[in-house]
């Protein structure tokens, strides 16, 4: 998906005599077809948003398939990722360390701090801190692909914070706004193995099966299904949001103004706390802080949750799925190369 310094090229489209020839490549070819999407990743996610916003019916369409999305979404993120980096990472485990406890340990107390200096001590201000002990967003490194950015160290933060989060989250959460999530160990548990321990024999399987050199060849239309799969899973999340927008337009913008602030302002300071890592490394942890897996919060919090909270991280899709298409130009101007 990547050259070297980690944007494609424009997609160059050949002449007609020269296409002919080459079955299955042609310009209306499902391969062309993902291998643009990848390319045009960013307006797609933003666009994938909104029209499950203001088209109601498209959400309710997919709002049952978003645990299958998100796992299909994980088997080809890790089909995309050089196993051989991602160990690299491993070999070093003091930085995965570091941004594990960053993200689980140190960001909600960031968060609680400013959610105790800014007054925002209700719902909105007990949502803001749970979001921020959230895991990373299994999409990740997809989102980091898309904007040039370290696949690798993302997928291995991803996992390994995903794994934490049920020993971290719930006493962050009760201990500092006094809100019980009610999270189950084994029913959490037994979701991660579904949505992240399946994917990972399955892309296994795949990778032994069709060989490395196949996919680099048609990696990027799998980078463009990821694309497709994480616009999927945003039409499930939108369903019911227009009619809520409707009657509470005042609560909802404040909610999504804070939702935003909260995702870049994790980012920001991430990416400054690991400066002295190297550019390209820190820019990859902002991304990573700033974008949260809600969708795991919103499978297992209990019904009686207040409805404000759950509503909060509905909102917090629209700075995840808009940051590749706003922060691609900062970042094509800030990373090495």
């Amino acid at each position: 998906m990547r050259s070297e310094d980690g944007v494609r090229t424009p997609w160059h489209i050949e002449p007609e005599a020269k296409t002919s020839n080459r079955p299955g490549r042609s310009i209306l070819s499902p391969l062309r077809f993902l291998e643009w999407s990848a390319r045009q990743g960013g307006t797609l996610l933003a666009v994938g948003i909104f029209a499950g916003l203001f088209i109601p019916p498209l959400a309710a369409l997919f709002r049952d398939v978003v645990t299958i999305t998100v796992a299909g979404l994980m088997t080809l993120v890790l089909l995309r990722v050089d196993p051989a980096q991602v160990f690299g990472y491993l070999r070093r485990p003091m930085l995965v360390a570091a941004l594990t406890a960053w993200l689980l340990l140190i960001c909600p107390l960031l968060a609680y701090a400013v959610a105790m200096g800014t007054g925002l001590d209700g719902p909105l201000g007990a949502a803001l801190v749970i979001s921020a002990t959230g895991c990373a967003a299994t999409s990740s490194p997809a989102f980091a692909r898309l904007v040039g950015l370290d696949g690798e160290i993302s997928l291995v933060v991803a996992v390994v914070t995903t794994l934490l989060i049920p020993f971290t989250a719930p006493p962050l959460a009760l201990g500092l706004m006094g809100i019980d999530l009610a999270i189950s160990l084994t029913g959490l548990m037994t979701r991660l193995a579904l949505v992240v321990g399946l994917p990972l024999l399955i892309s296994i399987a795949i990778r032994r099966a069709v060989g490395a050199a196949t996919l680099n060849r048609v990696g990027p239309a799998v980078d463009g299904a990821v694309v497709w799969l994480v616009v999927l899973y945003g039409f499930g999340v939108m369903d019911g949001m227009l009619a809520r927008l409707m009657v509470e337009p005042a609560w909802m913008l404040g909610g999504l103004a804070l939702a935003f602030a909260g995702n870049f302002g994790l980012n920001i300071a991430t990416a400054l706390a690991f400066a002295p890592a190297g550019k390209r490394l820190s820019l990859a942890a902002g991304l990573l802080s700033g974008n949260r897996n809600m969708a795991l919060y919103l499978a297992v919090l209990p019904a009686a949750t207040d409805e404000r909270i759950l509503l909060f991280f509905a909102l917090c899709q629209f700075p995840l799925f808009l940051s590749p298409f706003l922060l691609r130009p900062v970042y094509a101007r800030l990373r090495p190369g």
